[in-house]
């Protein structure tokens, strides 16, 4: 039988585990502010989750995609993932340029989020940036865990810049 100290040593050891597996399954979410301040110490991709409250496919595209593990672990190892929502009325400054809410009649939008999706306001929309926060790619609409995947991987690989996402899909089915 194993002492009583050794218990608690082999509980407090598991916990611990477990812990940590949780904390890489859930995605680390950065203000924009954050994320352009790591960026200048380790610089990496941005991935930006543009979303409303009011949006259900956002809510869904939250649980069954940002919360699968291997979703979560690789936005967290490759890339600054950020969440967004597009109807903030916080100002946000990012290399000297000011961007901030629009009133619209009741409900409106916020600058950056129009100029990151190009102007098509849609929810949700995933967004790709490069290292330097140009856009790669917005992509609207919800998105399944394995699709999202195969997506992550492909901007932040750098296969957009050699090869067509339907040659790149068919190769990795």
């Amino acid at each position: 039988m194993l002492p009583r100290y050794m218990k608690w040593m082999f509980t407090f050891a598991a916990l611990s585990f477990v812990v940590l597996l949780s904390a890489q399954s859930t995605v680390k979410w950065l203000t924009w502010e954050e994320a352009v301040s790591l960026s200048k110490h380790e610089p990496r991709k941005f991935f930006v989750d543009v979303y409303t409250d009011w949006c259900g496919w956002c809510k869904k595209m939250d649980k069954a995609t940002f919360e699968n593990p291997a979703v979560a672990s690789y936005l967290n190892s490759h890339y600054y993932p950020i969440k967004f929502n597009a109807e903030q009325r916080t100002e946000i400054k990012i290399h000297d340029k000011t961007y901030q809410y629009v009133g619209n009649a009741g409900r409106g939008y916020h600058q950056l989020a129009a100029e990151i999706t190009f102007g098509k306001l849609s929810y949700p929309t995933v967004v790709f940036l490069d290292e330097n926060m140009k856009v790669i790619q917005p992509l609207p609409g919800f998105k399944e865990a394995p699709e999202f995947q195969m997506m992550m991987k492909y901007f932040a690989e750098d296969h957009h810049k050699t090869t067509p996402w339907t040659k790149y899909i068919k190769g990795n089915e």
